[in-house]
C-alpha cells in the first residue's frame, strides 16, 4: 500500500484556491441570502431601492406594459406565421429527399435568425438587448443595450420562470439556484434555466397546451429565446453607482390575447391556481445609452 503525503507549500495552495473559489461564489449568492441582507441594509445604499407603499412599486402603469407586450408580440406572431407558412410553401416543393446540413450552414442560419429577431425587436421597441459577459468582475453574464436608446419608463427585458405561490414547494428546485425572485406578496419565480428547474418548467409549460398551442415560450431555455426580452434573470446588481432598471410585477390580464401567450416566458406550478399568470418586467429607471449593461436593486424596502 502506497501513501502520499502533500508537502505545506502544495496544502497552502490546495487551501488558498478552495477559499478563492469559496469567495467569488459567496459574492455572487450573498445578495440572496436573507441574514446577510438583514446584517448589510445600510451599510450599502446603492444597491436598495424605497418606495413607500407596496402599490408604488410600479415606475410604470400596468396598461403601458400591456401596450408594450402586445406590439412586441404582434410582430413577433405576424414574423413566425410568415415563416411557417414560408416553411410549408418549401416543403411541398421539395423533393422527398433525406438532406443533412453542416455545421457551417447551421451556424449562418442561426446567425440569419438572430440578426432577424434584432431587426424585430429593434423596429417594435427602438432598441436591442443581448447577454453578454459583465463588465463586473466575477459576474458572470450581464445584458445590455446593443442598438438603440432606452428612453425612462420603458419595458426592457422581462424575468422568465416557473411561478410559484407561496404555498407551494419549490425546496429542491432552489438549492444553490440564485435565479429565484422573490415578490413583495411572497410569489417565487425561478429563473433557473438548467437542472431541476429547466425540467419542471417545460413540464408545466407542456401540461398547459391547448391541443397544439402553448400557452408559454420555453425557448428561453435555450441559447436564442423567440421572445428577446426574456433574459432578465440575468441582470446584475448595481454595487456602487446607481441602477438603472428596476423590477415590476405585472399581472397578465384575463383579456390578453390568447394567440399572443405562447410568447410569455412564465408558467404556473400549479395548474390550479387561479390568480392571473404573474410576470416580472424590468423597467428603465433613467434614459440608457447603447453599450450600456442594465444593473438592478436586487431588494426593496417598503417603507411603512
Amino acid at each position: 500500500m502506497c501513501y502520499y503525503l502533500l508537502c505545506p507549500i502544495e496544502s497552502n495552495v490546495m487551501i488558498r484556491a478552495a477559499l478563492t473559489k469559496f469567495q467569488n461564489k459567496w459574492r455572487n449568492y450573498r445578495h440572496r441570502f436573507v441574514p446577510w441582507i438583514a446584517l448589510n441594509l445600510r451599510r450599502n445604499e446603492g444597491s436598495l431601492r424605497h418606495v413607500t407603499k407596496s402599490i408604488q412599486d410600479k415606475p410604470i402603469h400596468d396598461e403601458v406594459v400591456s401596450e408594450t407586450l402586445l406590439k412586441l408580440f404582434g410582430a413577433l406572431l405576424e414574423r413566425d406565421g410568415a415563416d411557417g407558412k414560408q416553411s410549408l410553401k418549401e416543403t411541398r416543393l421539395r423533393p422527398k429527399v433525406v438532406q443533412t446540413k453542416s455545421n457551417d450552414a447551421r451556424e449562418m442560419h442561426e446567425e440569419g435568425r438572430i440578426a432577424e429577431s434584432d431587426d424585430l425587436i429593434f423596429q417594435s421597441m427602438g432598441f436591442c438587448i443581448h447577454r453578454r459577459p459583465s463588465s463586473v468582475p466575477l459576474a458572470g453574464v450581464g445584458v445590455f443595450i446593443t442598438k438603440g436608446w432606452v428612453p425612462k419608463g420603458t419595458v426592457v427585458a422581462m424575468y422568465p420562470g416557473t411561478v410559484y405561490e407561496a404555498y407551494e414547494p419549490i425546496f429542491f428546485q432552489s438549492l444553490r439556484n440564485p435565479f429565484v425572485f422573490r415578490c413583495i406578496d411572497g410569489v417565487l419565480v425561478d429563473g433557473n434555466d438548467k437542472g431541476i428547474s429547466k425540467l419542471v418548467y417545460k413540464s408545466c409549460s407542456r401540461r398547459d397546451m391547448l391541443g397544439p398551442y402553448r400557452l408559454s415560450d420555453f425557448s428561453w431555455l435555450t441559447a436564442n429565446p423567440k421572445n428577446p426580452l426574456a433574459i432578465g434573470q440575468y441582470v446584475n446588481n448595481c454595487n456602487d453607482s446607481p441602477a438603472n432598471v428596476c423590477y415590476q410585477e405585472y399581472d397578465v390580464p384575463r383579456v390578453f390575447p390568447l394567440e399572443l401567450h405562447q410568447y410569455l416566458p412564465n408558467v404556473k406550478y400549479s395548474h390550479e391556481t387561479q390568480r392571473p399568470i404573474r410576470c416580472i418586467v424590468l423597467v428603465s429607471l433613467r434614459d440608457i445609452s447603447p453599450g450600456e449593461e442594465l444593473f438592478s436593486n436586487y431588494y426593496t424596502i417598503v417603507e411603512s
